[in-house]
């Protein structure tokens, strides 16, 4: 695949913090906790700092929406959304479930997305990326969706789940692992990432926000997937649900949670 800038521009960028994030990890660093009580670290800052200075250095007139350093107006059209660490927890314990996530949204649509593990599998990492129309990839393999078409033989993996053990549909989330082939919990990047290269099925979560799974839902579409909230609807900013997973079953899945946000 040949990188348009937008995506050469996203790698480069995803490199610059995985940089940063490499020499950090397991190391010493400074944490505080948010408003929302999670953890926030200076790497997290210096990451998006870094990743910001070399998208605009590129795109000087674009707008930015990033985890740690909030929003910047631009140009309207074009908003690129950033987690410099999307898993602060797991970098903080000394675990590599953490990722960098960067989205270009283009006139209200996400068109692009690079997801970068750095410290994922020691010192490889793993980078996964996507343009719309042009397929998803990783270490220049293209990634394509499983063909499961049935629950009976399907892989889910779950995440966060805070807001759905609170609704109805909990019970029928605990109906729907009584029928799969298997349940596991992935969690963060890891489980998208399995999903789009067709190692599992289905994804569900219900506590997210957009710049947790911007990038991951163009890898996702990209490599033949369906991604949605768990109402069926298109992503937003304003997003807080998953439901992604194989063309065939996502409406099945959908059906079966009948899910809505507790009031």
């Amino acid at each position: 695949m040949t990188a348009s800038p937008y995506l050469a521009a996203a790698l480069e960028a995803a490199e610059a913090a995985a940089a940063l994030i490499r020499r950090a990890y397991r190391g010493q660093f400074s944490v505080e906790t948010k408003a929302d009580s999670s953890p926030v670290t200076e790497v997290d800052i210096a990451s998006e700092a870094a990743i910001k200075a070399v998208l605009k250095s590129h795109f000087p007139d674009h707008g930015f929406y990033g985890e740690e350093l909030g929003r910047e107006a631009g140009d309207n059209e074009h908003l690129w959304l950033i987690d410099p660490i999307d898993g602060t927890k797991s970098f903080v314990r000394g675990y590599p479930m953490f990722s960098t996530q960067i989205a270009l949204m283009k006139g209200g649509e996400l068109i692009l997305g690079v997801s970068s593990a750095p410290c994922w599998d020691g010192a490889l990492g793993e980078v996964v990326y996507a343009e719309r129309g042009h397929g998803a990839w990783c270490d220049n393999q293209r990634l394509t969706i499983a063909a499961t078409e049935t629950i009976a033989k399907t892989t889910l993996s779950t995440g966060n789940l805070a807001r759905l053990a609170a609704s109805p549909a909990w019970a029928r989330l605990g109906g729907l692992i009584g029928q799969v082939h298997r349940i596991r919990g992935y969690g963060d990047f890891l489980h998208y990432h399995l999903l789009a290269s067709g190692r599992i099925d289905a994804v569900v979560e219900s506590d997210v926000n957009i710049l947790d799974i911007a990038a991951l839902s163009v890898i996702v579409h990209e490599a033949g997937g369906v991604f949605t909230d768990l109402q069926g609807q298109p992503l937003s900013l304003a997003t807080t649900s998953v439901l992604a997973a194989t063309p065939a079953l996502h409406p099945q899945l959908l059906a079966q949670l009948a899910w809505s946000p507790p009031a």
